[in-house]
Parts: structure tokens; sequence; C-alpha cells
């Protein structure tokens, strides 16, 4: 099988990097648009390493004709995660409609047009909890519309510093394959053997069991049956197949992750320095309780505990966020090596947490957005361990 991708919700393009480390890989098309902007500071970095295809690859997924994507045989991305709950149909229609401005029914659009054979995608691991007052709603709404274009599905959750990378980030990974390919009919049925030998991110993240097997279903309810009535304790890893979960919590098999002092430039600029006045950063760092008023007039205690100030180089990073450099807790501080004053990260330093090359987002964006553009990508060399896992199922079929 020729190995063609398409990559929606692109961002700088760090599932194009990981699958082209992989191996021969060659994209037919694209989509990254970033609402409520009027320069699309992603997608011209996107373009400027890759070069464009057509005129609607920077524009809303949402307005485009899915008929129009080319042809190929792994649709990936990396959506936000949102409240997937689903709308009754109109009077007179018979389709689920998915709320406004929700990306899953761009993908599920994709899938139900395209029918690419294989499906890989990114979200934040808080997706297996929400919402909090139906735990497993959302990710049994998308298990449900997967088994119903005629998939079967794979999770993983993936701390990528237990496999090598230079940061703490978690990550859920969905992985779909159509029915009626090669790899699904020959999967081992044995729920244990799926979830930490022969399946997808058996192969590709080695992890043992923690737990017992656990099964479920949402049983012959539709779509909108089970935004309305479907609770799940998801653990970290399962696969779907015929509309039955097979589950359970996994520990990793570890290797070596790299340091954040591995990563750290030299000869950094001045303006990354904090200068003598630390007051503010050690109080963002810092444990506080602080007494609070609520709108509706109720006190209650607001308390966190102390993060470390600065980060340590011996560990890998903490998870890159949007916000990467601003004035607050979540920025990384560090102790210059060859100073030993404290700074912030660069940009560049934000690229190689993630496994970007240098200077990726160098491309004329704002400085600030190149963090933003970090914070909100994936790890490049874990698309790359699952790339390699890839190759071979492509070249079986």
């Amino acid at each position: 099988m020729e190995r063609t991708v398409c990559e929606l919700f692109a961002g700088v393009g760090g599932f194009r990097l990981g699958l082209e480390a992989a191996g021969d890989w060659k994209t037919t098309w694209f989509s990254q648009w970033e609402p409520g902007r009027s320069k699309q500071w992603a997608h011209d970095c996107y373009t400027s390493h890759f070069g464009d295809v057509d005129e609607f690859t920077g524009i809303d997924i949402a307005e485009v004709d899915k008929s129009v994507i080319p042809d190929h045989n792994l649709l990936v991305g990396g959506f936000p995660c949102q409240d997937y709950s689903v709308a009754r149909p109109l009077p007179g229609s018979t389709g689920i409609e998915g709320k406004k401005g929700v990306l899953w029914w761009q993908i599920v659009d994709t899938l139900r047009t395209k029918q690419a054979p294989f499906a890989l995608f990114e979200n934040v691991d808080r997706l297996l909890r929400s919402p909090s007052s139906q735990r497993g709603r959302d990710f049994g709404i998308m298990l449900a519309c997967l088994d119903d274009l005629g998939y079967y599905a794979q999770w993983r959750v993936v701390n990528a510093a237990d496999y090598g990378a230079g940061q703490r980030r978690r990550r859920i990974f969905i992985f779909a394959s159509r029915k009626d390919t090669t790899y699904s009919r020959n999967l081992a049925y044995s729920p244990e053997e799926v979830i930490t030998q022969t399946g997808f991110f058996g192969r590709a993240f080695p992890a043992e069991l923690a737990g017992a097997i656990r099964e479920g279903t949402w049983g012959k309810n539709t779509i909108s049956q089970v935004s309305d009535e479907f609770k799940f304790d998801f653990p970290n890893s399962g696969f779907m197949r015929e509309g039955k979960i097979y589950c359970a919590p996994t520990t990793s098999v570890s290797i070596p992750a790299r340091t954040l002092g591995e990563l750290l430039e030299k000869d950094v600029e001045e303006r990354y320095f904090l200068g003598d006045s630390l007051e503010s950063w050690r109080y963002l760092k810092g444990a506080k309780r602080v007494e609070r008023t609520s709108k509706t007039g109720h006190k209650y205690t607001f308390s966190e505990g102390a993060i470390s100030f600065p980060d340590p180089l011996d560990r890998p990073a903490r998870t890159l966020l949007t916000s990467e450099s601003s004035v607050n807790r979540s920025s990384h501080v560090v102790k210059d090596p060859q100073t030993g004053r404290l700074r912030l990260i660069t940009p560049v330093e934000a690229e190689r947490i993630q496994g970007f090359p240098d200077n990726w987002t160098n491309t004329g964006m704002p400085h600030k957005f190149r963090y933003f553009c970090m914070g909100n990508a994936l790890v490049v060399p874990m698309v790359t361990r699952m790339g390699q896992v890839l190759n071979d199922i492509f070249a079986a079929e």
C-alpha cells in the first residue's frame, strides 16, 4: 500500500516531520487554520518548509468540501479537546448533527467521504475522563463514531519522557484501522496481547499490564444515545472491536529520556534573562493558600503546591504550554549553565523540547507565537516511533 497521508489541524507540521523521519511518506493534502487570526502564522510556517497544495489548505476545514481532498491511505491530526456531545437531528433529517465548531465532526466527515484505510489522532489525556459530569462520554462518542464508520480503534496515553524524549508530556494517541484491511483481519484477538504486544501501541510503545482487562460496550445505542447516557472509566490503554471495548491500565517499559540540560543553547541573548527582581516569579512558583470569594458570595480557600524554581536540568522538561515564556507559573525558568543567572527558555529550546529542528518556527512569525506553536505541537519523535510501525503495516497490505 502506498504511504500517502492527509494531515488535518497540521500546526507547523509535527506529524509530517515525524512520519518523514520514519520513511518515505507522501503528504497529499493538509489543513491548518487558526480561528480569529487575520494572519495565519502556523500555516505560513508549514508552507515555508513543505510548500502548499491548493487554495483550501489555509481556510476553516468546516468550509472545505471533503470530496476535493486528494485520496490518501492515512489520515492524521491533533485536534482540540472540546465538548463532543451531539445535538439532536434536525426535523426531517436522519443524521447526527455535531455541535458547531467541534472539530471531531470534521474528522468524521473526512473519514466518511475519503474512507482512508488507517487513521492516527492525538489529543490531551483528559479526553478519556471528559466531561466531569459524565466521565468517558466524549471518548465513547468517538469510538461509537469510528465503529459506525467501519473501523476498529486502539488507544494509548503516552508520556513522551518514557520513550526517550526530553519532555514529560502526556497525550493520548488513537489509531483506527478499517475493518476490511489485512491489518484488522489479522489482529490477534487476545486483549492482553493486543494491548501489550501485537497491537499498534504495543509495538510502538512497549508496556506491561498494571491491572485486569476490563470490557464494556454501548450496546445498540445510537450515537445520540451514547451522548446522553454513556459513562465508562477508561484506563490509559485499550482497543475497540465490533462495538466492544477491551482495556486495562498499563505501565511503560521506559527507555532513558533526554534531560532539559542537554537541550539548552549556549551564549543566550540578554533579553531572556530575568534580572534581579524575582519576587513575582517566586510568588507564582511558590505554594499558596489564598482566601477567595465566588461570584455567589461563597468563601473558599484556593491552594496550590510549589513547583521547582528554577526547573531542574537533570530531568526532562515539564509539559510545554502555549503560554510559555510569559510571566506565569507554567513557564520554564532555568539556571543558565554558562552564567549561573535565571532565564526563560528560548524558542529554539522550546523546539528542541518538542523534537523539532532548530529555528523551525523562525519563519517571520512574532516571537511569542513561536512558543504558542510549540505549546500546541506534538512530540515529533513519538510520531517517528509510530511511523516505523506503520511502515510494516502498510508493507503487509
